[in-house]
Order: structure tokens, then C-alpha cells, then sequence
């Protein structure tokens, strides 16, 4: 019997650039908005958050200089995979760096949704 997978992560699992294969443990963290990268951060134990940024920062510039080959507004899938990735990276930085937990301190129930993504 197979555990049922999304087709999101399914896809992703495999479409890294061969360069960066050794994240592709990280592929559930390979989400294309905002939202779902904070859902994710507040669903996330800090000991996962710790092994992605880890991970990520060691591998930060070179992957930033990798997606730089390309045009931001036409990058290939596997790319942009890789990008959306840096993102989460990003994403966990202040609960690891700073907060030490995955929520904004001090900031109780309160949720900000984003109703429109920045352009890139």
C-alpha cells in the first residue's frame, strides 16, 4: 500500500538542479507563496527549521549565484524550485536567529494575510 503524496511534492522531490541534490531532502519546503511557506514555518518544530537553514545557508551564495544566471521572469522549473527553496531558508531565519521560536514573540493570535504577492 503507498501513502498518498501531494502532487506538489511529488514533483519537487525530483527537480532540484543536479548541483543542489543534496536539498532535495528539504523538497516539502519548496512552496511558491508566502502563506504556504508561513503555514509551514508555524506547522515546523525548531529542530526542522534549524536543519533547513543550516543546510541552506551553507549553500546560499552558490545557489544565489546560480539562479542569477537566468531571468528572474523566465526561470526554468527546476530554478525556480530552488529559488521558492531559498525563500523558506529566508523564511526560517528569524525564528533561528532571533526568536527562537517559530511565531513572532509577543504577537498572541494575531495572523496577516497577504493578499498580494510581490512581483517576480
Amino acid at each position: 500500500m503507498t501513502t498518498p503524496t501531494s502532487e506538489a511534492a511529488t514533483v519537487t522531490e525530483q527537480q532540484l538542479p543536479a548541483e543542489f541534490a543534496d536539498l532535495a531532502r528539504f523538497s516539502d519546503w519548496i512552496l511558491p507563496t508566502e502563506p504556504e511557506r508561513y503555514t509551514k514555518r508555524l506547522a515546523s518544530s525548531m529542530a526542522q527549521m534549524q536543519e533547513l537553514y543550516d543546510a541552506g545557508m551553507q549553500r546560499l551564495d552558490a545557489a544565489l549565484d546560480y539562479c542569477d544566471k537566468y531571468d528572474i521572469n523566465d526561470l526554468p522549473d527546476e530554478v525556480r524550485n530552488l529559488f521558492n527553496l531559498l525563500q523558506s531558508v529566508v523564511m526560517v531565519s528569524f525564528p533561528i536567529e532571533c526568536w527562537k521560536q517559530p511565531r513572532v514573540p509577543d504577537s498572541g493570535a494575531a495572523y496577516l494575510d497577504i493578499v498580494h504577492e510581490p512581483l517576480v
